[in-house]
Formats: structure tokens, C-alpha cells, sequence
């Protein structure tokens, strides 16, 4: 089965791709190009935020391919300074106007704190107030699905505890070298789909000999290799480019991955961002 074809379900049944375009890093002004080539090539799960600064363009590529829209399977984030439940519903409705479009398949609430005090102090009160908003948006039918980014597992008990959603998605870091297993599991225990972004490490596993070996054993590239990986995990995968060539590429994935070979990429540690160490949801700061 072609990867671009196969769904998972999330907790109120709605369908997301397992196989998406991930857009960080992408500018506005050329997103439309690369969201239609996606589509173009296959791809129906789009992943921007409002961080990004491209959710202009990443709407327009939605609003005109030649796939009708309730095809393509959008999602958007909560800018991860929003703290606030009046702030957060301006923003949810500031991202609908924006990417043009009569409602959003899934929006999470982008970090558990602002990127300027990433992993610092405690936003559980200002959490909850952005999760209400968006549980409102989504008992309207504005948002088909609600969920996280970055978040721990305390992090995630607060939204459960409080909260009258439990969250569909947390979308967080994962790659052969950063595999958080507890974090994983604990969120499988609880019915939250797992969305692995950055499953290539923004680039910088193509330097690490052993998963270049692994790669070499399968006859595949290493972003082959990796975006298999993540989707073996039972995530959502979400490779970013905005080439065509490599988003071909990124979904010719019909291979398995050994159970020994699994264990060996899941115990890697390899976390060396290289330039993208500065950015928070790499560093930790």
C-alpha cells in the first residue's frame, strides 16, 4: 500500500495521513508552490503554524490545487507565546482568516511554555485557558481536531485533568537518535496519536555513520530510512521540503525495518543539531 494512502485514526475518529509535508522553515512567498506540488504528488496532510509565518501561502496552495479541500487534511499551532483564553481565540480565528479556509482539521497549542522560556517555568493555568479556547473552536466545528506540541507528561496531565477534551495529537520531536519511548507510550496509553516532526533532524542525521550503515543494508536513503522509522513507531510522520523531488522521494517508504535494526535506531543517541541547536525545540533553551 502506497504510504500516502494510509490513514490513522484519531480519538473521535477523524482521519489524518500518516505521511504529511511539514512546512517550518518554508517562506510564505513560495509555500503555495510547494503545499500544490505536494498535493500534486500525493500528499494530504499539511502541516504550518502560525510561528512559521506561512500559513498565507500554505492556505493559498490548499485552496488551489486540484484536490477538493475536505481531502486534504490541514493543521495549524497556537503561537507558543499565547497564554490566555481571550488571546487564543483572536489567534484561532487569525489563522482561519489567514490560511483562507472555512475551518482547520487539527490546531494544537504549539509549546507547554513561550519559545523564550522553553522548559522553564509554569504555564498550567495559561494552558488550560488556550486548551478551552480551543475546545470551544472545535465543539463549533471550526477545529475537526484539537491537541499539543511539545508536551511532557506533566504537561499533558494538567490538559486531562482540567480540560474537557482529552488532546487528539502531541506532536513532538522524534527521530533515530531522539526516540522519547515513555513519553510514546504514555501518550498511546492515553488514546493521543503521536505526530513525529523533524524525522530527517532538520538534516543533520544524513552525517551519522550508523544510520547511513542501516540505510545502506535496505538500499534506501537515510531520510527514507528515518521517515520509516517514525512510521513503524506508529507516529505521523512529518518530513519538511519544499522539493518536489525529495517529497517523491520522502514517500517511496514500502520497505520494513528488523525488529534489531528498530532497537538499534531506537537506542541511538544522537542530538547534535549542528546550526539548529539554537532553536528551542531542539536545545532545550
Amino acid at each position: 500500500m502506497n504510504v500516502l494512502n494510509e490513514t490513522a485514526s484519531l480519538a473521535n475518529g477523524v482521519q489524518i495521513p500518516r505521511l504529511g509535508l511539514g512546512t517550518w522553515f518554508i517562506d510564505d512567498d513560495v509555500a503555495a508552490e510547494a503545499v500544490r506540488a505536494a498535493i500534486d504528488i500525493g500528499y494530504r496532510n499539511i502541516d504550518t503554524a502560525q510561528a512559521y509565518g506561512n500559513e498565507r501561502g500554505v492556505g493559498e496552495g490548499v485552496r488551489t490545487s486540484d484536490v477538493p479541500r475536505d481531502e486534504v487534511f490541514v493543521s495549524t499551532k497556537l503561537a507558543a507565546e499565547i497564554k490566555d483564553h481571550d488571546r487564543a481565540v483572536t489567534a484561532i480565528e487569525g489563522s482561519l482568516d489567514t490560511l483562507g479556509l472555512d475551518h482547520i482539521d487539527l490546531m494544537l497549542i504549539h509549546a507547554p511554555q513561550p519559545w523564550a522560556d522553553f522548559r522553564g517555568g509554569d504555564y498550567a493555568d495559561g494552558n488550560l485557558q488556550a486548551w478551552q479556547a480551543l475546545e470551544v473552536a472545535h465543539a463549533a466545528g471550526r477545529i475537526r481536531a484539537i491537541g499539543v506540541s511539545n508536551f511532557l507528561q506533566p504537561d499533558l496531565e494538567n490538559i486531562l485533568a482540567r480540560g474537557t477534551v482529552v488532546p487528539h495529537v502531541n506532536q513532538i520531536l522524534v527521530h533515530p537518535g531522539n526516540t522519547p519511548t515513555e513519553l510514546i507510550g504514555y501518550c498511546e496509553s492515553k488514546d493521543i496519536l503521536v505526530e513525529a516532526y523533524s524525522p530527517i533532524a532538520h538534516g543533520e542525521i544524513l552525517r551519522n555513520p550508523t544510520v547511513r550503515e542501516i540505510a545502506d543494508r535496505y538500499g534506501v536513503s537515510v531520510p527514507q530510512l528515518c521517515i520509516r522509522y517514525t512510521l513503524q513507531l506508529g507516529t505521523v510522520s512529518l518530513p519538511k521540503t519544499a522539493n518536489p523531488d525529495h517529497m517523491r522521494s520522502n514517500a517511496q517508504v514500502d520497505f520494513t525495518i528488523t525488529d534489531e535494526d528498530m532497537t538499534a535506531l531506537r537506542d541511538l543517541d544522537a542530538r547534535d543539531y549542528g546550526e539548529h541547536a539554537a532553536f528551542p525545540v531542539y536545545s532545550g533553551k
